[in-house]
């Protein structure tokens, strides 16, 4: 298992491996977070908030929430809105730099959608 925090600590997230590539978005939100997403099934990620300091963002087109540290503002990881949906994202920028550095980074172009 592998475990990232938010700056402050109040969040941690363990995921049980590292994505083979990150996605980095350039939709509206995505790049003004500096996000790089790693993609789980939702059932493989684990998010400790014992201090209830998570704040959700539902964007425009309601199809996901955007978690932060209510404390540090840090983005943490987005959760799909809706019962079919499984997937999630984590912000990989909350783990060290080694587990994620060396992943290949792939564009999506979330601003044409």
């Amino acid at each position: 298992m592998i475990e990232g925090h938010c700056h402050c600590r109040s969040v941690r997230i363990t995921v049980p491996i590292r994505p083979e590539t990150l996605g980095d978005c350039n939709c509206s939100i995505c790049s003004r977070l500096g996000a790089l997403w790693g993609y789980y099934p939702a059932s493989d990620v684990t998010v400790i908030d014992e201090q209830k300091t998570l704040v959700g963002y539902v964007q425009g087109d309601a199809t996901l929430t955007m978690h932060h540290c209510g404390r540090c503002g840090c983005t943490t990881h987005w959760s799909p809105r809706g019962r079919n949906a499984s997937r999630m994202g984590v912000n990989m920028r909350m783990f060290d730099r080694a587990v994620w550095e060396e992943i290949p980074h792939r564009l999506i172009d979330g601003a044409s959608w």
